[in-house]
C-alpha cells in the first residue's frame, strides 16, 4: 500500500507543492506547527531513516541543501529555521516516509533535558 506521500508524489492526492524537482517535493504541511511548516519528501520511498543505506548517502545530503533552497523561497532563511526528521513511533513519526519538517517564520522553543 502507497504512503500518503507517495499518494502525493503521484498526484492522486492534492498539495500545495513549493518546490519539486526529480528526487525530491516539498509541500506546506496541512497541520503546521509552526508559522512556517513544509515538508520535504524524497521521491525514492525510504521508510524512514534508520532504515537507509549508504546508497542514500547523496539524497539525504542532497534533501539538507532543498530545505536552504525552500527555506529561502518561503522568508525564513535569515531569520532562522529548523530542520526535523522523526524516526519511529517514540519521536512522533506519523507516516511511514522518510520526510523532513521545515519550520520557522517565528521563535521556536525547545525543551532539553538532562545535563549538556
Amino acid at each position: 500500500m502507497k504512503s500518503i506521500f507517495s499518494r502525493i508524489i503521484d498526484r492522486e492526492l492534492p498539495a500545495q507543492v513549493i518546490y519539486e524537482d526529480e528526487r525530491c517535493i516539498a509541500i506546506h504541511d496541512i497541520h503546521p506547527v509552526a508559522r512556517v511548516h513544509a515538508l520535504l519528501i524524497p521521491k525514492k520511498p525510504i521508510l524512514r531513516l534508520s532504515e537507509a543505506e549508504s546508497g542514500d548517502q547523496e539524497l539525504l545530503g542532497y534533501l539538507l541543501l532543498v530545505a536552504k533552497s525552500v527555506a529561502t523561497k518561503l522568508g525564513i532563511a535569515d531569520t532562522g529555521f529548523r530542520v526535523i526528521i522523526n524516526n519511529g513511533k517514540d519521536a512522533g513519526e506519523g507516516v511511514p516516509h522518510l520526510h523532513l519538517h521545515l519550520l520557522g517564520g517565528e521563535t521556536l522553543g525547545w525543551k532539553q533535558g538532562g545535563s549538556n
